[in-house]
């Protein structure tokens, strides 16, 4: 007979294992992954209750046990070399390829046939393992199965205590200034559970979100002949102008109409949208 706290704790984590059935019976795809999701870090949250690490600038992608998933359910088509010592359990992380390499990474993780030369500097750096219990204690668990996967291809994401707000921003300035994009907070007793909560917090210079391209508007002087900034549109409906954080070469062959971007930001206006948008890239990292 299982005690209430136990099915109190199956009940949270049962779609993580619903999602493992599915993807056996369905090679291509799956249903979203019922993973947690960050907020943004907010002064007043009791930081002895959390541990730190850093943010990578990579892909979210969960380890069903037989498989990496996408956020959106796409299975992403992995060497089966680079899997091949992975643990039977489920996994939860981001596929990386360094810092400031996001483009070369998508460009690798989204296509059909893997490219074996591009694999090889991928690492599946995780940091959670769905399933019961608190984080402090699936965090043990997690480093135990890296250990025995002994996996030149999954990598531990450390986590440390961090005890005021000072020390938090001065970690963030190190990660920042070494090229990383934030870090991450993560509560020590917080459950696995899917959706958007203060469990998880990230802890950026800046804010960021996403859009759809709307419109290409032309440019003027020096960008004459080339996109000069983008309307885009907010899931809300609201709409608004990106022109900065383009390369010459963006601008010549901009992000296709109804492309999703991810954008900048800092804070908002008085009207309620994004203050100081600038873009940051196609959130193209979907397996095609």
């Amino acid at each position: 007979m299982r005690t209430r706290r136990e099915l109190i704790a199956l009940r949270r984590w049962w779609p993580a294992l619903l999602l493992a059935l599915v993807c056996a019976t369905r090679p291509g795809y799956a249903n979203p992954p019922p993973v947690p999701v960050a907020n943004t870090y907010h002064k007043g949250v009791a930081l002895e209750d959390y541990w730190v690490s850093e943010k990578f600038d990579g892909v979210r992608a969960y380890w069903d046990g037989r498989t990496l998933i996408s956020r959106n359910g796409n299975v992403y088509r992995a060497p089966d070399w680079f899997v091949a010592d992975f643990p039977d359990v489920p996994l939860d992380g981001e596929l990386w390829m360094g810092r400031q390499r996001f483009a070369e990474l998508s460009g690798a993780v989204r296509k059909r046939i893997p490219v074996d030369r591009e694999w090889r500097n991928i690492r599946y750096r995780v940091f959670d393992l769905p399933g019961p219990g608190p984080f402090q204690e699936r965090y043990q668990k997690l480093k135990a199965q890296v250990k025995k996967a002994d996996s030149h291809y999954l990598e531990l994401v450390n986590q440390t205590p961090v005890l005021t707000h000072a020390a938090l921003m001065n970690r963030l300035d190190t990660v920042v200034a070494g090229g990383g994009e934030g870090v991450m907070l993560k509560r020590r007793e917080s459950q696995y559970e899917a959706g958007r909560s203060d469990d998880l917090l990230k802890v950026k210079t800046f804010e960021d979100a996403e859009a759809i391209v709307i419109k290409h508007i032309a440019g003027n002087g020096r960008l004459q002949g080339m996109m000069g900034a983008l309307l885009v549109e907010l899931p809300g409906g609201r709409r608004f102008r990106i022109g900065t954080g383009f390369s010459d070469e963006l601008r010549a062959v901009p992000p296709a109409l109804g492309a999703r971007i991810t954008f900048k930001y800092y804070g908002f206006t008085a009207t309620g949208l994004p203050r100081f948008a600038s873009f940051l890239r196609v959130r193209d990292d979907e397996p095609d």
